[in-house]
């Protein structure tokens, strides 16, 4: 399983473009891509999307990194010998969009997997077993990333977002919900809550 993270320039696939790509063999923790690119000329950038990176505009359209196209050249061909290819995101529908988008623009062959695995729907399913009910703000789920890691015991101290720290957090989340342990040695200084421990972590519904 492929755990991947992507920063872009905004929201919208088709407007937008991908200048980072990080992620992780779920299998092999070890084995992790990140790189960059610049992102294409005709590709928008939303303030908002700089604010969280600490990027500026100049810095993604920065004609001396590699295109956007080798970007995922590079991330297919490094994900090529990964035996499960089924894509795991905090929200598929959006890292998953672009990727699609990015590679039929440059014709591209799609590696993966239709099906992804949610983190955020395995994480609200989680939260509702242990406190029977799910998290919601203004009507709507409230199992962002942040939210998560608070659930498996860990803290939000990120600051600018980058895609493999982004990474290694999804997969960090989703070892302590569905095997009730630690994958990366930095993050087994904050201990896994007890309702995620063992065989009985499915008995704590309130």
């Amino acid at each position: 399983m492929i755990v991947v993270d992507i920063e872009t320039s905004g929201l919208d696939s088709n407007k937008h473009g991908i200048w980072q790509i990080g992620a992780i063999d779920l299998d092999n923790p070890s084995n992790t891509f990140l790189q960059e690119s610049r992102i294409d000329d005709e590709d928008q950038v939303d303030p908002n999307a700089l604010l969280i990176t600490g990027k500026t505009e100049a810095e993604i359209r920065d004609k001396s990194k590699q295109s956007q196209k080798e970007l995922l050249i590079n991330f297919f061909k490094w994900a090529w010998d990964i035996k499960i290819k089924n894509l795991l995101c905090q929200g598929p529908q959006f890292d998953m969009s672009f990727l699609e988008v990015k590679s039929r623009k440059y014709g591209l062959n799609w590696i993966f997997h239709h099906r992804a695995f949610d983190l955020h729907s395995i994480a609200a399913v989680k939260y509702f077993k242990v406190n029977g009910e799910f998290l919601v703000s203004g009507g709507y789920s409230d199992m962002r990333l942040a939210n998560i890691l608070v659930f498996v015991g860990m803290k939000d101290d990120r600051g600018y977002h980058n895609a493999l720290q982004d990474a290694k957090l999804t997969a960090e989340a989703f070892s302590r919900i569905v095997y009730g342990k630690s994958l990366f040695e930095e993050y087994k200084k904050f201990p896994i809550p007890e309702y995620l421990h063992g065989d009985e972590k499915d008995d704590y519904v309130q």
